[in-house]
């Protein structure tokens, strides 16, 4: 060990040191001890010195330190010097306790040595049990998901001090992972930083997620990882990493990863002490997403709820479809064919030919009529609003977004959702509807989250959806996907025999509301009603009626038949002609305007119009700016 001097002064330092000191020789065996280590262990003097070190350590730790090693505890020399061990040590009496080791050889002149420096460390792990006691009520207490991430970022950073600090949560839908760093060294242009996803081969955290073993890498270069993955880390000067799955209670929600700026930077103890932390995160996770699922089903039941009474309210209804005619039976026909499918259908038909109700029975008749269906009239939401309404938007996505709000397709998940006037969805729109039809996913307006949906779709339109496609006015892939299963509602005046059946019905229905008794409709009356052509179809006719059930006073029917003669005779105008009317008036009041659509000063205004109106009357007009 040196010349007598030297010798002597190690021998003090060696018996005033508080460490517990232990020296063994290459067979494993105690040459020396201090006083501390006596003590420390509970025997007496002289009483270690000639036994197998293997006598201080735990059983449980001999096994995983032999096998890690390649033999007995004795073989600690071959390690580099300032090896630390972080394990629990055995007393004479049979108690153990945790300590950290540190391994330095010693090469005396007759033989070589390995001196153990033995420390109690008790109390710190009595602290640091304490502060994941504190981190883990602080961690269930967030059950904000950001919020969580923010606790999660903060609690590493108190327990396990680290360079880089991620979480790679898992996708049921893509199976991939989302990696979300916690606190990040890289600079806000990088990929990692913003977020980026990885796949379950070739990434470490694919390969925790999928094991449900924790990973240590002491050094990133590791042929079973992609490269690419690993030099995200390795470019920011981290060469060190260890990841640690998130078990949660039914499944894996993924992985926890931290990293270091040099390497063999994590030791055992380390590892052990964020496979704690994982189980609270993992835990808090649960309850996180548990409690945002429940937060989104409350808000979806809130705005069913909304939308059922409004739809109660604003809504004009058929309680049934009446009427025998060949046609119609034909109809009804398809309708059984259709609905116990998932099939997409397309109802052509003109306005009021009851397009609605034919989605409503295909709903009802089909496995998901005990779900919602939901319409979207296409035609009635202003061009702006049309992408926030059907998908949804999240806080804050655009002003005035000051809460999250679920969209028609959100609500019509796992039933029907019917898209009234599908001709008048824009252009730039199609393509995100197409997704979703086709992916069964979309992602709200303001939000990179991919949303799973299951969705039966009914479309319905009065235009023609083929010229528009031959006019670069519709997609044809939108098109062709709509058009799955299309069933065409002919115009009233094709089945006049299901007229005097409606008239009744109609009768029936407004007089039972108007608390009226109605027993007579004259001849002249039915057949007057049969001869009109009613080119607002059955909706004309419901209409019609209700006002002929208000004019009447006793038990007779009076219908005005003066409206539809004076209806007639406008109608005998070139519709050409009418169109050209509208045509130059709409344009005549755009360019005092000066283009101006909305506002209090606006077009629509000033034609007593909503601005979504004006627009559809614009675009079937074939009204551009170029006019102007």
């Amino acid at each position: 060990m040196g010349a007598p001097g030297v010798r002597t002064m190690f021998g003090k330092l060696f018996e005033t040191t508080p460490d517990a000191m232990v020296v063994t020789n290459r067979e494993g065996m105690i040459v020396r001890v201090n006083a501390r280590a006596e003590q420390l262990f509970g025997y007496h003097p002289g009483e270690l010195v000639g036994q197998a070190v293997d006598v201080l350590v735990a059983p449980r730790f001999r096994d995983l330190h032999s096998a890690s090693s390649g033999g007995s505890l004795a073989d600690w020399r071959q390690r580099p010097f300032g090896t630390s061990l972080d394990l629990y040590a055995q007393r004479k009496d049979g108690t153990e306790f945790p300590v950290d080791i540190m391994l330095s050889p010693v090469e005396d002149r007759e033989e070589s040595l390995v001196m153990c420096a033995i420390r109690d460390i008790t109390d710190r792990r009595r602290a640091e049990d304490a502060l994941l006691l504190q981190v883990t009520n602080v961690l269930v207490s967030n059950l904000d998901i950001r919020e969580l991430l923010s606790a999660i970022g903060a609690s590493l950073g108190q327990i396990l001090p680290h360079s880089y600090a991620s979480l790679a949560l898992h996708n049921p839908n893509s199976n991939e992972l989302s990696l979300l760093p916690l606190d990040s060294p890289y600079d806000d242009a990088d990929p990692v930083h913003q977020g980026m996803t990885l796949p379950m081969e070739g990434s470490p955290e694919g390969w925790v997620f999928t094991s449900g073993k924790p990973l240590l890498l002491n050094c990133l270069e590791d042929e079973r990882f992609s490269q690419n993955i690993t030099a995200q880390m390795a470019n920011a000067g981290v060469k060190s990493a260890c990841f640690v799955p998130l078990l949660g209670r039914e499944r894996t929600l993924g992985t926890l990863n931290l990293g270091r700026k040099a390497e063999d930077a994590f030791t055992p103890r380390d590892v052990d002490l964020l496979i704690q932390l994982a189980n609270q995160v993992a835990i808090a996770m649960d309850n996180a997403l548990a409690f945002r699922r429940i937060a989104e089903l409350k808000d979806k039941l809130a705005q069913e709820k909304l939308y059922l009474q409004d739809k109660l309210q604003t809504e004009y209804s058929f309680e049934e479809i009446v009427g025998e005619s060949p046609t119609l039976k034909r109809i009804l026909k398809q309708v059984e064919t259709v609905a116990p499918t998932d099939a997409t259908v397309m109802i052509l038909g003109e306005t009021g030919t009851g397009k609605e109700l034919i989605a409503r029975a295909i709903h009802n008749l089909s496995p998901r009529r005990e779900h919602m269906f939901v319409k979207f009239n296409c035609a009635a939401i202003p061009t702006g609003l049309l992408e926030s309404e059907l998908f949804g938007h999240e806080k804050g996505a655009f002003t005035g977004a000051s809460a999250q709000r679920l969209g028609r397709l959100d609500l019509a998940h796992q039933g029907t959702l019917f898209l009234d006037e599908v001709g008048d969805i824009p252009l730039e729109l199609q393509p995100k509807l197409l997704r979703a039809l086709q992916e069964k996913e979309f992602e709200r307006l303001g939000s990179t989250r991919t949303i799973p949906v299951d969705v039966r779709l009914i479309a319905a339109t009065n235009r023609d959806l083929s010229k528009m496609v031959k006019d670069g006015e519709f997609r044809s892939d939108l098109y062709y996907r709509l058009k799955v299963f299309p069933i065409i509602v002919p115009p009233l005046r094709e089945r006049r025999e299901d007229i005097p059946l409606l008239v009744r019905y109609f009768v029936q229905k407004h007089a039972f509301r108007m608390n009226k008794r109605i027993e007579t409709i004259p001849p002249e009356t039915m057949d007057a009603l049969v001869e009109w052509d009613w080119p607002g179809n059955v909706r004309e006719l419901g209409n019609f009626l209700e006002r002929a059930v208000i004019l009447t006073r006793g038990s007779i029917l009076h219908v005005p038949l003066s409206e539809l003669r004076a209806s007639e005779e406008t109608e005998s105008l070139p519709s050409a002609t009418l169109e050209a009317i509208e045509r130059e008036h709409i344009l005549r009041i755009l360019r005092e305007t000066r283009g101006v659509i909305a506002g209090p000063r606006g077009a629509a205004a000033r034609l007593g119009m909503n601005r979504s109106t004006l627009n559809s009357r614009m675009r079937k007009l074939k009204i551009s700016r170029k006019d102007l």
